[in-house]
């Protein structure tokens, strides 16, 4: 009996200790009279969100042969493995107020005009459990450069916006590092995969918007998917892109999205984009390279996007050293290909490259 009054007692402490570790976080949704919120209405994946154009996809332009031809301004230490890029870095004076630093992959921090810090879909480690452990059986490549940025840097934060859920975007580890303080921003139904820590969330739908400081931040479409888990998990929660404007000025975030003319909609709206970072990676598959395609741009059809969205300034993401190479030859193939196909299409949209790393301000 004493014994059982002492493992009760251990198990109330426990869920004690458990519970006080546990903080609801605090959720808010902003959709507006302007929002599009596309979902599937009937059937058994009815309430599943959706893509705006769906089916079969034309691309305007697509390299056929000889697409990674070596660049002498990309110094690597293998063929297209572990590379730098060593060209010109020519900064267009467009006089925004914002500043960019790459982290590598899709994780960007942002500096703006009325002085606020926000960070891009940031992810400093690796994957997160369960996926990190998998890799050791799947032979998922590990990212060989992890972003560095201090504990100092990160309690400067005044917003964290995400596009969708995937582990390369999205991470609990990277969250715990950054804290309460910030507010996140996130597609609308994401919050359920947050912790419960006791963060502040405001969840967008399509064309919304949120006010922050002197910033409008606008959700924006992508086509791309979303999930987390390995079950009944898929399109439960929206995916998107951000425009965060500020007196005019405009920088342009797409998040993974495949190209559609949710590119030509979005310049429609909100008219030409100063800054654009752009994917260019994550769309080579020996057997499904049509799907790989469908929902990641290659190069080229970054740069029609960039076209399409009269951009002043293009910067890439998503290969790298710092990337997972998930869907790509090698960590710089999509670099290489990048600037084969913008001599080969003649784009008139500046192209500017970043290191891992290195900060440019527009």
């Amino acid at each position: 009996m004493k014994l059982s009054c002492i493992s009760a007692a251990v198990l109330l402490g426990s869920a004690l200790i458990l519970s006080a570790c546990s903080v609801p976080n605090t959720v808010q949704r902003q959709v507006g009279a302007n929002a599009v919120i596309e979902q599937i209405t009937e059937g058994d994946e009815q309430g599943r969100y959706r893509n705006l154009y769906r089916g079969e996809r034309q691309y305007p332009t697509t390299c056929e042969a000889n697409c990674y031809p070596a660049h002498p301004q990309v110094s690597c230490q293998s063929p297209a493995q572990n590379c730098r890029y060593t060209g010109p870095q020519p900064v267009p004076a467009l006089n925004t107020g914002f500043s960019v630093q790459w982290l590598g992959h899709a994780s960007f921090i942002i500096h703006t005009p009325d002085q606020q810090q926000l960070l891009l879909d940031p992810v400093l480690g690796q994957f997160d459990w369960p996926v990190s452990w998998a890799q050791h059986f799947a032979g998922i490549i590990k990212r060989p450069y992890l972003p560095e940025v201090s504990a100092e840097q990160l309690a400067q934060t005044d917003a964290v916006l995400y596009s969708h859920l995937h582990y390369d975007h999205f991470s609990h580890a990277t969250m715990a590092k950054i804290g309460t303080a910030p507010t996140y921003y996130m597609p609308l139904d994401m919050a359920a995969y947050m912790p419960s820590s006791g963060y502040n969330v405001v969840e967008q739908a399509w064309y919304s918007q949120s006010k922050l400081g002197e910033l409008t931040l606008h959700m924006v479409p992508a086509h791309h998917f979303n999930s987390r888990k390995l079950f009944d998990d898929f399109n439960r929660a929206l995916w998107g892109a951000w425009l965060i404007e500020h007196n005019g000025k405009k920088l342009f975030f797409a998040g993974d999205t495949g190209y559609s003319a949710h590119f030509s909609d979005i310049q429609q709206r909100y008219g030409d984009i100063d800054i654009c970072l752009l994917p260019i990676a994550s769309y080579y598959h020996e057997t499904d390279g049509a799907w790989y395609r469908y929902v990641h741009t290659t190069p080229e059809d970054a740069l029609t996007a960039a076209e399409e969205l009269n951009c002043k300034v293009m910067i890439p993401w998503g290969y790298g050293n710092g990337s997972w190479q998930m869907g790509d030859h090698s960590s710089h193939s999509p670099l290489l290909r990048l600037l084969h196909m913008q001599q080969q299409l003649q784009t008139t949209v500046p192209l500017l490259i970043l290191n891992e790393g290195d900060s440019v301000t527009l």
